[in-house]
């Protein structure tokens, strides 16, 4: 049955009940009879699987009834296939072997009772393996292939709307099909790289809406569905106002899908959906199309309202009766229009006025008033629709509580859902997305506690984000599930990184849940990657890590990873390579045949460099050697010669600044001189006097190579701090060959070898060396050179230089938002050179990595550092640098956190006043910051002082605080200041001083709204009245009832100084009454009542008579109960019981007359009457009976039954689905389909090019629900042609037909072939 057809029956049985009501409305209501069944336990629906056995069961009132079942209306006995078994009252039909022809309806009898049940056989799950895979999908209500619009031509997608169409759901919740498969998906990602935004479009104008998808990581073509509303697929609405496109980009792979409204309509606005899928991967997007009206021009042509009577019985009529047959020039002409699109004219200038509201506000007599008035002409229809609109909605018969329009649950959470039967032994059956939901496991739990019922889903996933339905019968209940995923929380932040250029980055951070979707953002951007891949995001589980390969100076900046539930900072600073040189070359003198080495050391092992001499660049050769190991760069010269001698530079690659070192060639001539020459020390020919200072650096060799001549050879001494000593060689000794030296150290004759000093005397020089130099070797050395010829002295200054020591007492004076001021000490040693400045580093507490704040060398002892993130605790250490090099860093200062002082308080004001206090509140600041609110400082001061006194010690951490002990009638001040880690807030000060001095304030009781009418409990109950009042000083609260003061054993009374309570243990009726409360303050009072009614059971009515009996039914009679109860009767219930069985049966409930008639009674039976009288508290607690009964007489009645006429369902065949021509490549199975209808069942007979292929084996038909298959197994180029599939029945016969193609196999060569042709 159609909408259309079921809402023209809705109609119609509205207006002939409505008829009748209007008949019947001055008779008196007919009494219903209850059915009384036999039946304590009825059989129920069941569904089996085919071969399997199924077993009903019942169970009657009375052990000893004959019970009869029947299948078809027709007895059923035992059998091979039929068991009936009984038991006392529990009776059990069985059925064996089931097959398809057991599916139909069967009934049992018992008495006059007659329960029907039907038996639903399903097939085996093996038959359904055996069908193909396009079978399912071919077998859907809706199609998926769009047929063309010049062949099927349809209307737009909102013409043909389904009947839940009008249940619009909730603002935020996700459409879903209820008649559609659960969605099982348990992974579910992101598909879509653009989604369709909502647009608007004026009537007629034309929208297309675009959705783009990404196919690099897919294996297979996404599929895409458009919907409207819930569950309105448009793939079969495709045609003159619809067309779905699709397109695919090779090159970018991606799939684009067009959805093209055309021409639109008012009733195309609304919500709609758009879903992909590709196996386990699933997306889908909601947008709105809005439509607006076109405006009306002042030069109006009239022929535009000359439109054809079934456009404008589509508006009236609505969207349920719009033609499906494209056919727009069939109907008559329609003037209606032209007459709306005038009266709109005429109107233009007037205010919008809301009829409906008008017309539902005023009374009846007023309607056609307001007719004339607003120009309405059919006020007929609008009254009905009126009446319509105040009808209340039916209440439901099955449910009497139903389910909520939505439940939200978290992921990984279990909810409940709850509804309540009117009848307790009913079933009910749980649906999920239209589908039954079977016990399975642990994941759906059925629970039936009396009349609840509740279906409990435990570690909810976003797969049972879906709708849900309960079914009890006939009627249904539905609700939505929202799923929401738990905030995604960092677990571990990101840290800052400072990184030299060129070098890889990677910003790491964990997240609370593996497989989570994080968001990276630079300086407020968000990151993606790029075409170069400047940026790589890396997944590891928990772990997010984002990768800059080759960082460079423009990466700087404050890098930020989101997610759901937080977010986390982190600073990147890149520095620039500074090649620092750890050791330069220096001068040397050498004599001829020696070997020169030209050394030194640079901070980058990978930097190479070039020697020169003069300017022109060193090759090497069989002499000359140039070396590069690691950091350190040699240039060595053997057997030096004269014109060796000259400037030598080293230039690093890439680097703008050179080392540069002399050689010095020293000529030794030979004179030939008498054997005695007296010693000499040739400082001078070193570039140095004897008054210079050598400098070396701590943990360097400091080697002093003194040439020195004399002949014979003389004796070297050395000495720190004192002159040496003489020291003779002994008698007979040769003295022409290198002697032994000793050397002098404070003192003391220290041997050659001893510790770290060596001495070395070789023929012109001698050489002392201390290896790795420390502070305690700085100093003057002397050398003393004797031989029998005389001796000669020189003094060598030595300074040991040092880097400097750690800076002393970092600490942070003060800090803001986002800075501090740190401030620190000089070190105590300087390292023998000035201190150049200083370098600071920070990191988080948390942290390992520091990081630096300043590269270049920051002179003075205060600094403040920036850019810090409010609220992390931070600490910092310092470096000293001279021209050494940098210290070791100070120690850490304490922790500290940036924050800033929070705003002021806001609203400060008075709340209450006396004469020794003051009460004042405020509210909370509104910048509160990172750090904690510590509490709040209330100060105060007389007026004419700047004196501010504390009014408490320590801080409060309310929002209000009262003043105590202050002196009557002083002026006062006041103020509050917010305090936090960063210290007080800017303070809040009232506008002007307040006097210390209590205002008189008039009493006045707030009587509460729900005591301003009469009160009503019952007898027993307790009664607490609390009414709140107000007056300054504290007013005198009187209560009485009926002009009398209340005393404490009647009730209770209890006085504050803002309320009063009234208070009744155990209410009886004389507590019914008027309390008057009086609240005083000295001449001046104010007064309130209160009406208390307690009511209780009423008692029976009196004098019930049978007044007359005729036929089936009798009239009865009374008088009202002597005692109501104290309040209104409301009703009366009516009851019968046959004086056989005397179990009495209601026959009126809440009847409000005092005379009825009882209709429906048995003929033969004698019957007697009560009556219950009910008012606001129930029934009372005796009837009133009938002294006599009532006998229904025996007439003959003869009972005709109703004849029927049997309804042909015969129809002749007819193809629903068409087949559709098709290309395949040879050696691939092949599919044709098409479905088609008819009754009887139609034969089908399959023919390729008219030829019958029945009973070839290289076919296999199928045939599902009317969805005929023809699979072709493996077809070769000799299968193409054209099938054809005929269906047959006795009313008639139908044929369909397609072409089959067959392509050959392309050779795996070619295919390559094809594709380079292709690139």
């Amino acid at each position: 049955m159609t909408i259309e057809t079921e809402r023209r029956e809705a109609d119609c049985l509205g207006s002939v009940s409505h008829a009748v009501e209007e008949r019947s409305s001055f008779k008196m209501p007919e009494p219903v009879k209850k059915a009384v069944s036999a039946f304590a336990k009825k059989p129920k629906t069941q569904e089996a699987e085919e071969g399997s056995s199924v077993v009903f069961t019942a169970e009657t009132e009375k052990p000893d009834a004959k019970v009869k079942w029947q299948c078809n209306s027709k007895d059923i006995a035992s059998g091979n296939r039929y068991v009936i078994a009984a038991d006392g009252n529990k009776h059990s039909l069985s059925i064996q072997a089931i097959t398809k022809e057991d599916a139909t309806v069967y009934a049992v009898i018992a008495g006059g009772s007659k329960v029907k049940f039907e038996l639903k056989v399903v097939s085996k799950p093996e038959a359904l393996a055996e069908a193909p895979a396009e079978a399912p999908a071919e077998s859907a209500a809706e199609p998926q292939p769009a047929p063309a619009p010049e062949q099927t031509p349809a209307p737009p997608p909102a013409e043909t709307p389904t009947v839940d169409q009008t249940a619009a759901p909730p603002p935020d919740a996700p459409p879903a099909e209820d008649g559609q498969p659960p969605d099982t998906r348990q992974d579910l990602t992101g598909l879509f790289t653009e989604r369709p935004q909502s647009g608007e479009v004026t009537v007629g104008g034309n929208i297309t809406f675009v959705a783009k998808v990404n196919a690099e990581s897919l294996l297979k073509k996404p599929t895409i569905k458009w919907f409207k509303g819930k569950w309105m697929d448009l793939a079969s609405k495709s045609g003159k106002h619809l067309q779905l496109k699709e397109t695919y980009d090779r090159n970018s792979k991606v799939y684009t899908f067009e959805m093209q409204v055309i021409a639109a309509k008012a009733n195309f606005a609304g919500g709609y959906r758009c879903e992909v899928s590709s196996r386990d991967k699933f997306d889908s997007c909601n947008f709105e199309l809005t439509v607006h009206e076109a405006c009306v021009t002042e030069g109006f042509d009239i022929r535009a309202a000359f439109r054809r009577t079934s456009e404008a019985s589509k508006k009236r009529s609505g969207p349920q009766s719009s033609s499906t047959d494209g056919k727009e020039d069939s109907g008559e002409l329609d003037f209606s229009a032209l007459l709306k699109k005038r009266t709109v004219q005429v109107s233009s200038s007037e205010p919008d006025v809301d009829v409906w509201d008008i017309l539902s506000a005023a009374p009846a007599s007023e309607y056609q008033k307001i007719a004339f008035q607003y120009g309405i002409t059919d006020l007929r229809g609008m009254l009905k629709r009126l009446k319509k609109m105040k009808k209340e909605e039916k209440k439901s018969e099955a449910f009497l509580k139903k389910l909520d329009p939505a439940y939200q649950v978290t992921k990984g959470h279990k909810i409940k859902l709850a509804i309540e039967v009117a009848n307790p032994d009913v079933d009910v059956k749980w649906l999920k997305n239209g589908q039954e939901i079977h016990p399975t496991g642990s994941k759906y739990i059925f629970e039936s506690v009396g009349n609840m019922r509740y279906l409990t889903i435990n570690h909810c996933s976003l797969s049972d984000d879906a709708a849900y339905s309960c079914v009890v019968g006939e009627e249904k209940c539905t609700t939505e599930l929202f799923v929401k995923e738990p905030p995604i929380q960092i677990v571990k932040n990101l840290e800052d990184q400072m990184v030299m250029k060129g070098e890889r980055v990677e910003l790491e951070c964990e997240v609370s849940e593996e497989g989570a979707n994080v968001k990276w953002e630079k300086d407020g951007v968000e990151l993606t990657r790029d075409e170069s891949f400047k940026y790589r995001f890396k997944k590891d589980g928990c772990k997010h890590v984002l990768i800059i390969n080759e960082a460079t100076k423009e990466d700087c900046g404050h890098y930020k990873v989101k997610t759901n539930g937080g977010e986390s900072v982190a600073e990147l600073l890149v520095q620039e390579k500074e090649l620092e040189v750890y050791q330069s070359i220096a001068d040397l003198t050498v004599k001829a045949k020696d070997q020169a080495v030209f050394k030194c050391e640079v901070s980058d092992e990978n930097v190479r460099g070039t020697w020169y001499k003069n300017g022109v660049e060193v090759k090497s050769d069989t002499r000359i050697n140039i070396t590069h190991i690691g950091r350190i760069h040699k240039l060595t010269i053997d057997e030096v010669k004269p014109e060796d001698e000259g400037d030598y530079t080293f230039v690093p690659d890439g680097h703008a600044f050179n080392l540069s070192a002399k050689l010095n060639f020293l000529e030794v001539k030979i004179d030939y001189v008498p054997r005695q020459d007296p010693p000499k020390i040739h400082l001078d020919c070193m570039g140095r006097t004897a008054e210079s200072t050598i400098v070396v650096v701590a943990g360097n060799k400091l080697r002093l190579d003194v040439p020195i001549t004399g002949d014979p050879a003389p004796t070297v001494i050395w000495t720190k701090g004192e002159k040496a000593s003489s020291v003779k060689p002994s008698d007979g000794e040769e003295t022409e060959g290198p002697t032994s030296s000793w050397t002098m150290k404070d003192g003391e004759v220290v041997t050659e070898g001893d510790g770290r000093v060596h001495v070395e005397t070789t023929k012109g020089h001698c050489v002392f060396t201390i290896e790795g130099a420390e502070r305690q070797d700085e100093g003057v050395y002397s050398v003393v050179v004797r031989n029998p010829a005389g001796e000669d002295t020189a003094d060598i200054n030595v300074k040991v230089v040092d880097v400097p020591d750690p800076p002393l007492a970092v600490r942070v004076v003060s800090v803001g938002e986002e800075s501090c001021i740190v401030q620190w000490d000089p070190p105590l040693y300087d390292g023998g050179q000035p201190i150049i400045g200083y370098v600071l580093e920070r990191k988080k507490k948390k942290s390992y990595r520091w990081m630096r704040l300043n590269f270049d060398p920051y002179p003075e002892t205060t600094y403040e550092a920036k850019r810090m993130i409010e609220g992390v605790a931070y600490e910092m250490r310092v470096y000293a640098v001279n021209g050494i090099g940098m210290s070791r860093h100070s120690l850490s200062s304490h922790p500290f956190v940036p924050v800033a002082p929070t705003s002021e308080p806001i609203g400060l004001c008075v709340d209450d006043i006396s004469d020794t206090c003051i009460s004042l509140k405020w509210r909370r600041p509104e910048r509160i910051g990172s750090a904690e609110l510590e509490g709040y400082g209330v100060e105060y001061c007389k007026e004419g002082t700047d004196e501010w006194l504390p009014a408490t010690e320590g801080l409060t951490d309310r929002t209000a605080l009262t003043i105590r002990g202050l002196t009557t009638g002083d002026k006062l001040q006041f103020r509050v200041r917010a305090h936090n880690m960063a210290g007080p807030s800017a303070p809040a000060t009232l506008a002007q001083p307040v006097t210390i001095r209590e205002i008189m304030q008039r009493p006045k009781i707030w009587l509460p709204r729900n005591l301003r009418q009469t009160l009503i409990r019952k007898v027993g109950d307790t009664v607490n009245l609390v009414i709140p009042f107000q007056g300054k000083p504290r007013p005198q609260v009187t209560w009485s009832k009926e002009g009398e003061p209340l005393k404490p054993p009647f009730a209770s009374v209890r006085n504050s100084e803002v309320d009063t309570i009234l208070f009744i243990r155990k209410t009886d009726r004389q507590h019914s009454g008027k309390y008057d409360l009086q609240v005083q303050i000295e001449n001046v009072e104010d007064t309130a009542s209160v009406m208390l009614q307690v009511v209780d059971l009423p008692g029976p009515p009196e004098a019930l008579k049978i007044m007359d009996v005729w036929g089936f039914n009798v009239a009865l009679e009374w008088k009202p109960p002597k005692d109501n109860g104290n309040c209104e009767i409301s009703g009366y219930t009516i009851q019968k019981a046959d004086k056989k069985t005397m179990e009495w049966f209601t026959v009126y409930e809440q009847y409000r007359r005092t005379n009825c008639v009882v209709s429906d009674l048995i003929m033969g039976n004698e019957y007697v009457f009560r009556v219950y009288a009910i008012n606001l508290v129930g029934l009372s607690q005796d009837p009133c009976n009938t002294k006599d009964s009532a006998y229904i007489q025996k007439t003959g009645i003869a009972y005709k039954p109703p004849s029927h006429k049997d309804h042909d369902f015969s129809e002749a065949p007819k193809f629903t689905h068409p087949l559709v021509n098709r290309s395949v490549i040879a050696g691939y199975n092949a599919t044709l389909s098409c479905s088609v209808r008819g009754i009887p069942k139609p034969k089908v007979t399959w023919y390729k090019n008219k030829m019958d292929i029945s009973n070839e084996a290289k076919y296999r038909m199928l045939s599902k629900q009317g969805v005929l298959t023809l699979e072709i197994r493996k077809p070769c180029l000799f299968d193409g042609g054209v099938y054809t599939c005929k269906a047959v029945n006795a009313s008639g016969e139908d044929i369909v037909e397609c072409k089959l193609e067959v392509r050959p196999q392309i050779a795996k060569e070619e295919k390559k072939e094809a594709k380079k042709r292709e690139d």
